[in-house]
């Protein structure tokens, strides 16, 4: 197998999740900045131009950070991420899918159609009118999940999960380009210092 990587938080969730399983594959860098994904070479690995993506031993291709994720999981065996039970993994997938719509999307959206806008408008449809909304649709769901963090040690539950590696990535990727955890979602800091930890560790 080979992935295909970058930076950014998608390849930053993929890289963070094998870490944690002690997964080692062979990679391949893709100049994000530079706009190697969206030229002739990479796209004939994903016609979407979007990173990162796994290629299989029989050449198929895989993408979607948690479809990647989820394949590695099922090759690589043990540790709890996605969960050993059928409930577990219900709640994982659940709650990953909660953080990718309503907090990862715009929180990404509201970048790339604002302070990302030089870099997005050539390659995608950007709505600049949209950015402050966006952000504000982000913040609002972290305003949410800090009231739910108040009673669970994680995303998901008890268990530190796939749900908690995309949330951390994405959180971390927003301080980066000036979207901060409000100081106000005492529950949310007190949930990304454990999650860090377990990221760390």
């Amino acid at each position: 197998m080979k992935l295909y990587t970058s930076m950014g938080p998608n390849p930053a969730v993929v890289n963070a999740f094998m870490g944690l399983k002690g997964i080692t594959l062979p990679t391949e860098e893709v100049d994000l900045m530079g706009g190697l994904n969206r030229q002739e070479g990479y796209l004939a690995v994903n016609p979407a131009g979007q990173l990162p993506a796994l290629v299989l031993d029989g050449g198929d291709v895989v993408t979607e950070i948690t479809a990647i994720c989820e394949y590695l999981d099922e090759k690589y065996p043990g540790g709890d991420l996605i969960g050993t039970t059928a409930e577990d993994r219900a709640q994982t997938r659940r709650w990953t899918r909660w953080v990718d719509l309503n907090v990862c999307e715009p929180l990404a959206n509201g970048f790339r159609f604002a302070e990302g806008l030089g870099l997005f408008e050539n390659r995608m449809r950007c709505l600049p009118e949209a950015s402050d909304g966006l952000k504000a649709c982000a913040q609002d769901k972290l305003k949410w999940l800090d009231e739910q963090l108040a009673t669970k040690e994680f995303v998901a539950g008890d268990r530190f999960s796939l749900a908690d590696i995309l949330l951390a990535c994405f959180l971390a990727f927003g301080e980066s380009v000036g979207q901060p955890i409000n100081a106000d979602f005492k529950n949310l800091g007190a949930w990304l210092a454990r999650a860090n930890a377990r990221m760390a560790a």
